[in-house]
């Protein structure tokens, strides 16, 4: 059957695509280069294998033709991230403002959060890959993050923040590099960048709603918006919840089980790193120096109530940002498929840098707006190219481990970036910290470019 842009369909290709219960279809082994992997793995293989050139579909028809999994797992991160951001941009003033904590208090929880968290992802991946289950970690990841979060109303202590956060953060440990996995599991090589692309701007656009609805509730149940009480912020903690608890049932009865394919007795896979691409070694290392740049994002807040943000306009600014990164994330993901990971990854590192620094002379609130907005697109050009670029890197059976150390070379460093940029912050100011930090990821953007070369692919490979 002839196709618009050129090239023929088989029978199979016939199939319907969208809504379809995707039948198991064992292609056999493809040889490929050395950084690529055997095919094994065949979950959804009714999906189109599309060349990306001349007859490549729209970027719309590219998103219709998804897998039903990708917008499941897509719309339990929206409804999770939508809780998380109620509170995200209002937890550093609740920290300051209502429990007195300083700089390097902030750094610490946040901090401590991510490294519990992304320690927990490298054994949660490789436990997906060694029982080739994958959705019940995730159902469990969301889950514990969904009855934390609300403890949050009850903390009298930035010490009791940091205990509940680091719940938080115990959850996401536990989902994240599996759902990545499973994301990579449900799509061929060539729709890995929009599938990823295609979650991240629904995350990011919980991340909007988020603090809509945060806006909302501040505007609706604080009576000074410049310096609410502890018990209107109590509120506003318990309301977050019933987003969280309702990503929490669709998880358990729309997202489906992934299949990564059977694992041979040779190929059972080990929590090491041997037998990993030295391309996706030298990727982690890379990654490791530039997440030591990238602190919490709780820093950018306070910099913008530094330049005069009002507290109520806090949660706009906030979405506006992740509004960005929605638009940002849809067309960065197709350009990764198109124009190459890696350029795409070097590309958002520059911007990252270039940001930050302008982080450090920012004066005025416009300015501040700007920045936010700009910020956002380094999201879209980065995130998801980064976690298509490690599905790229290592073979079918690898990918709930791969994703485990990509999370854990995030992890390493989360600890000291955040701390690192409280400690600079206290010491010499804001403006030397933001500095310091866009150093760092224009050093890390340097290395990518050089040290890290992806082998090229063949199309229709998963």
């Amino acid at each position: 059957m002839a196709l618009p842009g050129g090239g023929t369909k088989g029978p199979r290709d016939l199939q319907p695509i969208h809504g379809l219960i995707h039948q198991d279809v064992d292609d056999g082994p493809v040889t490929m280069a050395d950084t690529d992997t055997d095919a094994a793995d065949q979950y959804d293989a009714s999906i189109d294998d599309i060349k990306l050139g001349e007859s490549t579909p729209g970027l719309w028809q590219r998103y219709r033709r998804l897998p039903r999994n990708v917008f499941a797992i897509s719309l339990v991160s929206l409804l999770n991230d939508a809780s998380s951001e109620i509170i995200y941009p209002l937890l550093p003033i609740f920290l300051t403002a209502t429990l007195g904590a300083s700089a390097k208090a902030i750094g610490m929880i946040e901090g401590t959060a991510e490294s519990i968290s992304s320690l927990l992802k490298l054994f949660a991946g490789y436990l997906s890959d060694r029982w080739g289950k994958r959705k019940w970690l995730v159902v469990a990841g969301y889950a514990l993050a969904a009855f934390a979060r609300p403890l949050l109303a009850f903390a009298n202590s930035w010490q009791q923040v940091l205990m509940i956060r680091s719940a938080d953060r115990v959850g996401k440990g536990f989902r994240s590099a599996p759902r990545d996995a499973m994301i990579a599991d449900a799509v061929r090589h060539e729709q890995r960048g929009i599938a990823f692309g295609f979650h991240r701007a629904m995350d990011h656009g919980g991340a909007v709603i988020g603090p809509l609805l945060g806006y909302l509730l501040v505007f609706l149940l604080v009576s000074n918006r410049d310096a609410p009480t502890k018990r209107e912020f109590t509120i506003v903690f318990l309301l977050a919840a019933i987003p969280a608890l309702v990503a929490v049932l669709v998880a358990v009865f729309v997202m489906r089980e992934s299949k990564p394919g059977p694992i041979r007795s040779e190929q059972t896979p080990k929590l090491t790193l041997k037998g990993l691409d030295k391309n996706f070694k030298r990727f982690l290392l890379v990654l490791a120096l530039f997440t030591l740049s990238n602190s919490s994002d709780s820093f950018l807040i306070l910099r913008a109530r530094d330049t005069g943000v009002s507290l109520v306009v806090v949660p706009l600014l906030w979405a506006a940002h992740h509004a960005s990164k929605v638009l940002s994330s849809l067309l960065g993901g197709d350009l990764s498929d198109r124009l190459g990971r890696k350029r795409l990854i070097v590309s958002g590192w520059i911007l990252y840098a270039a940001v930050y620094a302008g982080f450090g002379f920012v004066s005025h609130e416009v300015s501040i707006w700007i920045l936010f907005l700009i910020y956002g697109i380094y999201f879209g050009l980065a995130e998801g190219a980064e976690k298509a670029l490690v599905a790229d890197l290592v073979k079918p059976e690898q990918r709930g481990t791969a994703y485990g150390l990509y999370n854990l070379a995030f992890g390493i460093t989360v600890f000291p970036a955040s701390v690192l940029m409280g400690v600079i912050w206290d010491w010499r100011g804001a403006r030397t910290a933001f500095l310091v930090s866009a150093t760092l990821g224009l050093t890390a953007a340097v290395l990518l470019f050089f040290l890290v070369r992806p082998m090229p692919r063949s199309p229709g490979v998963n």
